[in-house]
């Protein structure tokens, strides 16, 4: 017998579980569009021209490469394949791969449609990406994404409303989140300060492990790439910050970086952007985290990460500002600034917490029972007005017995069941069944569209 199995890290998504996902990007979706952004989408698959060394090396081993039609091996020579030469015979034998995310593809979309859109241009795209991670709670390797980006202006307006934005979105999905901000700026300027610009990479891929390894951890994984000990000791101060309140830590952080421009950049760039944000939102929780470091090698500004509050998963947002992601496609000089949400996370922090609203518990409204052809035919009108004033029907399409239909809505989480014999047809009535409760009653047919009147739309 076939494995029927779905691929690790891979799932199926059954009726209930899709009305969930779409209340998730409605509500996403109306949100973003409050803000202006208009959506757009990409093909799944690109170049690996476009996608490799966007990401950096992990990033790169992380891409589904995508064999290319027919001989794919006709372009191999035998000693490659003696000497098992990977990295020339991928390049050989896929010229394709699935997208990692949807920043990279969005910047040759931009590049390519140049002439068409209008700057600054917001957009928001809704789809599916891929990473051959390791499976686990949380991560997996095909996921969707939600993410919105501008381009076009350097305005940090743009940061501003992405946390904005954001907190309106989670607001209405009811979840908890901190919002950690950074700069890369301000990375940038720890590293000249501590005497090693170069290892910028380096030092930033360890500092992002702050909150998962610890101090100790972070300084024993400088030690092990090869930092010296007085680089580790400058170092130390800014893996101390993090329990501090954001004015203490931007008046720390300016009298660690003073001898560097560019990091006392970062640390005005942060200032200003706390200061356009409402002061009297408490739920608006913004915290300047110092560690935080996001490992895509593309952002050159504002870094962000959102995390939910109630729930043990990791983070379920993350974005940042990078100045010239386009300039790899041979367009320079357009800054943007995006934001990205893991659909798969917010789905599994919502199920966790139980914050899904009841009505998304069920596939329709009422189901109505079916005695046979006539009876049916009779019922007709009032389903058609039952769904004229937006409500869920379904009409069970056989004259199966009374315990298999009532099973039926029982099974799909149907709250009502109407029935309607010969006798209550005459009487212009139906029978109204609880399924929570239990209780029928009899009602007249104009009665029940009283009770299930016209949803807004």
């Amino acid at each position: 017998m076939s494995n029927t199995s779905t691929p690790k890290g891979t799932r199926d998504f059954g009726a209930i579980e899709m009305l969930r996902r779409n209340y998730i990007f409605d509500t996403i979706k109306e949100v973003f569009r409050k803000y202006g952004y208009l959506q757009i989408e990409t093909p799944a698959q690109e170049l690996l021209s476009t996608l490799l060394g966007k990401y950096g090396d992990e990033g790169d081993r992380l891409l589904f490469r995508i064999l290319n039609s027919g001989d794919f091996l006709s372009k191999v020579e035998d000693e490659e394949l003696e000497k098992r030469d990977l990295a020339n015979i991928t390049k050989k034998i896929a010229e394709k791969g699935l997208r990692y995310d949807l920043t990279v593809p969005f910047a040759r979309y931009v590049v390519q449609h140049r002439n068409e859109i209008q700057l600054p241009f917001k957009r928001f795209q809704i789809q599916p990406v891929w990473r051959a991670d390791r499976p686990q709670k949380g991560r997996y390797r095909e996921f969707v994404q939600c993410d919105a980006d501008a381009v076009g202006t350097d305005s940090l307006l743009l940061e501003m409303e992405l946390v904005e934005m954001s907190e309106e979105v989670f607001r209405k999905l009811g979840i908890r989140v901190a919002f950690l901000v950074n700069n890369r700026k301000i990375l940038a300027g720890i590293a000249e300060v501590i005497g090693t610009p170069e290892r910028l990479t380096e030092l930033t891929v360890a500092m992002d492990k702050l909150d998962k390894i610890g101090e100790k951890g972070v300084k024993d994984e400088l030690s092990s790439r090869g930092f010296s000990e007085s680089e580790i000791v400058l170092f130390e101060p800014f893996l101390r910050m993090e329990s501090q309140n954001n004015e203490t830590i931007l008046a720390t952080l300016s009298q660690l970086l003073s001898s560097s421009a560019v990091g006392m950049e970062g640390v005005e760039e942060l200032r200003t952007i706390l200061a356009l944000l409402p002061p009297d939102n408490e739920e608006m929780k913004v915290i300047v985290s110092p560690s935080l470091a996001r490992g895509l090698s593309y952002y050159t500004g504002t870094i962000m990460e959102i995390k939910a509050l109630d729930a043990t998963i990791g983070s379920i947002s993350g974005g940042g500002r990078y100045d010239n992601l386009t300039g790899i496609f041979g367009v320079k000089g357009l800054s943007g600034v995006g934001i990205s949400y893991g659909a798969d996370r917010i789905y599994d922090v919502m199920e966790q917490l139980n914050l899904f609203p009841p009505a998304l518990n069920s596939t329709a409204e009422i189901l109505v029972v079916n005695f046979g052809m006539e009876e049916i035919k009779a019922l007709l009108p009032l389903v058609r007005s039952l769904r004229k004033n937006g409500r869920k029907v379904i009409v069970y399409p056989d004259a199966a017995k009374m315990k298999k239909q009532l099973s039926y809505a029982d099974a799909l989480r149907i709250p009502y069941v109407i029935m309607a014999g010969t006798e209550e047809l005459k009487m212009g009535s139906v029978t109204l069944k609880d399924m929570n409760t239990g209780d029928q009653d009899e009602v007249p047919q104009e009665r029940l569209l009283e009770l299930f009147p016209s949803k807004e739309r």
